[in-house]
């Protein structure tokens, strides 16, 4: 095995990089990049423009150029796989396994995705894409890839030895060799170890482990990286409804799905409304963040309305307004407290949770703690400190109190309601609690003032 170059992207060498492209320096193309590993060169293409990154790929070797196209994110694979002619795509395809196919194929419309297909080489390999294409690309069947290792019971130890040879042809990691029955159904698995230790006649299903974990193709994608993630697995296999071995999951499948579903959840609690990257357009950068902004700027124009309707109290108390930035900000500060912890929990399932009424009821004493401590404070801080009497800071302590009780009511069930509706519970923890608990503290403030202060 030769080693991995060490690899470093610098402004110098991506510019000679250009150079060597737009002058057509193959050899110093090739040789720079022979060596560096796959993710690095990815991360080259990402720097290039679509006509020198496509360049670069139709120079290197397929199996080089089908393991970059993986790495690839999927904006840069989308723009790439449309610029290139089926047979080539093809010839790109046939080097990877059938899930990471699937997942590039996918991209395609329905006409040009048949078009490759029809031109790869092994009709294996265009049934299985086929078949990974039927499932929804977040559950266990559109995780899965078709390349596995099988051993039937049956089968003695030298039959097993040469049928682990014939089929990790086609499979990069092996991590193990499940054993099935004669209909394919899965009934366990069987070490490396035991195989090579065994006497060459000893039949496989005298030394299989019958202990398996097993998903099926339905399970969604976030309860299938719990599981691999609870009992610390690299692979596991899926199952149809019958039971019978259809492909296998390796970590690395559960990692990519891991990071997407991460950067979905930072976005949606950032207020980004689609999946954008800072390479993207700005046109398309700033479609995918106007949504929520103008949903703030509403509700920051209906906050200003909110104060214009107790303008009279405000002439009268003028300090009031001097306050309204701390209402707020904590207000804003408390809700999403509050949901990103039931966000958490939400991603993070277990048996044992709490229910959701035993959530809100644990989410309103820790409201009452820190509403009665924030209220007193804040009491203590206008009166003794700001110098204004008892009742004025009363009524803003008490306010504070209110303020707390209602935005941590908000945090704590709105991310439950989402949830229960199956929209991402994430978007609870951004935009959507800071705009709703600006205006609902406005309003519990000011109607706190009124009848304290008899405005």
């Amino acid at each position: 095995m030769e080693p991995i170059k060490t690899f470093e992207l610098s402004k110098e060498y991506l510019e000679s990089f250009r150079t060597g492209i737009e002058e057509q320096q193959n050899d110093f193309i090739l040789e720079s990049l022979e060596g560096v590993n796959v993710a690095d060169i990815a991360a080259l293409l990402d720097e290039l423009n679509l006509d020198e990154a496509i360049y670069v790929l139709r120079l290197l070797s397929h199996e080089t150029s089908a393991d970059i196209l993986i790495e690839l994110d999927e904006d840069s694979v989308n723009k790439v796989i449309r610029e290139m002619e089926a047979v080539e795509l093809a010839a790109l395809i046939d080097e990877m396994d059938s899930d990471d196919a699937a997942d590039i194929l996918i991209l395609l419309p329905s006409k040009d995705r048949e078009e490759v297909i029809s031109h790869l080489q092994e009709r294996e390999k265009s049934a299985n894409i086929l078949d990974l294409l039927r499932y929804d690309e977040d559950t266990a069947g559109g995780l899965m890839a078709k390349e596995y290792i099988k051993a039937n019971q049956n089968w003695n130890v030298i039959q097993t030895i040469e049928e682990i040879r014939r089929q990790a042809e086609k499979v990069e990691k092996i991590y193990s060799i499940y054993v099935v029955d004669n209909k394919q159904h899965l009934l366990g698995r069987v070490s490396l170890k035991k195989i090579i230790l065994a006497a060459s006649n000893t039949k496989i299903m005298d030394i299989y482990e019958p202990e398996l974990i097993s998903v099926p193709t339905h399970l969604d994608g976030e309860e299938v990286a719990e599981i691999m993630r609870k009992y610390d697995l690299e692979s596991m296999p899926v199952v149809n409804a019958k039971n019978k071995l259809v492909g296998r999951i390796t970590v690395d499948d559960i990692l990519d799905l891991i990071r997407e579903q991460s950067e979905e959840d930072m976005q949606a609690m950032t207020g980004i409304s689609a999946d954008v990257e800072e390479s993207d357009s700005i046109l398309k950068i700033s479609k995918a963040r106007l949504p929520w902004l103008i949903i703030g700027v509403v509700g920051g124009l209906m906050g200003a309305q909110i104060i214009t309707f107790f303008e009279d109290g405000l002439s009268k108390y003028i300090a009031l307004a001097s306050f309204i930035p701390l209402v707020a900000a904590t207000g804003g500060n408390v809700g999403i407290q509050s949901s990103s912890l039931v966000v958490q929990t939400l991603a993070s399932k277990s048996v044992f949770d709490d229910s959701p009424w035993q959530r809100f009821v644990k989410g309103l004493l820790i409201a009452l703690v820190n509403g009665v401590v924030l209220g007193l404070f804040v009491f203590a801080v206008v009166k003794f400190i700001y110098g204004f009497d008892s009742i004025f800071g009363f009524t803003i302590g008490l306010s504070m109190f209110f303020v707390v009780l209602m935005a941590s009511f908000m945090g704590t069930v709105t991310p439950l309601v989402l949830d229960k509706f199956g929209i991402n519970p994430a978007i609870a923890s951004g935009p959507f609690i800071t705009t709703a608990n600006d205006l609902l503290g406005l309003a519990v403030y000011f109607a706190v003032a009124m009848y304290l202060l008899k405005l």
